[in-house]
């Protein structure tokens, strides 16, 4: 029963994410006066769909829970000719500044959904504070041994400036394990910097292999709705970074394919937030949606930030790439995509079994 529930609870929270995604598209398309065929949630065959009456798009639930969209007249040439859409009512007849905001705003109503989701977090169950200060060091640890002590400050990891708790966490997991860390700190009893260099200690149990520093960070609960926007404001300044330095150490190599997740993984996480409450799985939802938004607006073929690029190449160009070469990197950019996805998956399998 419970793994039943843990997968209503992913589609859930996958659904709204996509919803909220195609619906940024969908109003934008409107508001802009382009032809919308249809507003889908899930993929596959439908289940249900209504017209409503005097309007051109047909709204839709499918049968496969994953996914959604929303399909533009502009998109497919050939079907915008079959269905007589009228020439200024398709995508590619508005100006690139339209079909920018149009493009933009399904990661930006992602954005939008995963502060809205923080808030309510910090309203109702409180915010934290995230100061990167030492609240523990293990003792004869490397960061005990090195002269690390509790209450210090850090300020900077491997040269990259620290901010939070999460830039903590974040340079310390890509670091070379095999080479000493440089570690700044801002000393709690003169407010003097030192630098340390610290090799972890690398620990191999259960067939598991961990690397420990030593040291300890923790949270405050702060309330009001003074610390619940600011703690918005951080923590999604927070996750952006997180996501741009992720991104970066993917394509330098410091981060693997081999360690991303797709659906199988992503549903082993919601399980696993699920034990700890509401907070938790509204936390990881909005982290996800984040993470949708920021990956959409990379400038991949079949991504919205593909599109962003064309329309940037177009202003370069003056002119716009002909409909049918753009339909054709979409196609080759999603082929490729659903390569890299079902190898994700594989990797999720193996790693559960």
């Amino acid at each position: 029963m419970t793994i039943i529930i843990n997968i209503l609870i992913f589609l859930i929270m996958l659904s709204i994410i996509v919803a909220i995604h195609e619906f940024g598209h969908f109003i934008f398309a409107k508001l802009n006066g382009v032809y919308v065929y249809e507003y889908a949630i899930g993929m596959g065959p439908k289940l249900f769909s209504f017209k409503p009456k005097n309007s051109e798009t047909v709204y839709s639930i499918r049968a496969i829970p994953l996914g959604g969209f929303c399909s533009l007249a502009g998109e497919d040439v050939e079907s915008d000719d079959e269905e007589k859409i009228p020439e200024n009512k398709r995508l590619q007849a508005k100006k690139p500044w339209q079909r920018f905001l149009i493009m933009f705003f399904g990661p930006g109503f992602n954005f939008l959904l995963a502060i809205v989701i923080l808030f309510i977090i910090a309203i109702v169950w409180g915010s934290t504070t995230y100061a990167p200060i030492i609240s523990s060091v293990t003792k004869n640890s490397p960061a005990a041994l090195a002269g690390i002590e509790e209450n210090d400050k850090i300020l900077y990891i491997n040269k990259h400036k620290i901010q939070t708790i999460d830039d903590v966490s974040l340079y310390l997991t890509l670091s070379d394990k095999n080479k000493k860390s440089t570690i700044v700190v801002e000393k709690s009893d003169t407010n003097k910097e030192e630098t340390y260099k610290i090799k972890p200690k690398k620990i191999t149990k259960d067939k598991t292999t961990t690397y420990q520093f030593g040291i300890g960070l923790s949270t405050k609960k702060t309330t009001g709705f003074g610390n619940a926007c600011k703690y918005v404001v951080v923590k999604t300044g927070s996750l952006f970074r997180q996501m741009a330095v992720t991104v970066e150490a993917l394509f330098t190599g410091k981060v693997s394919v081999k360690d991303l997740s797709g659906p199988v993984g992503i549903y082993s996480i919601v399980s696993e937030q699920a034990k700890n409450g509401l907070a938790d799985l509204l936390y990881l939802m909005a982290y996800l949606s984040i993470n949708v938004g920021f990956i959409n607006l990379l400038p991949i073929p079949a991504f919205d930030g593909g599109h962003i690029l064309f329309i940037l190449i177009e202003l370069i160009r003056r002119k716009p790439l002909k409909p049918e070469v753009d339909n054709m990197i979409n196609t080759v950019g999603l082929a490729l995509l659903m390569i890299l996805m079902i190898y994700v998956t594989i990797n999720d399998i193996f790693r559960l079994i």
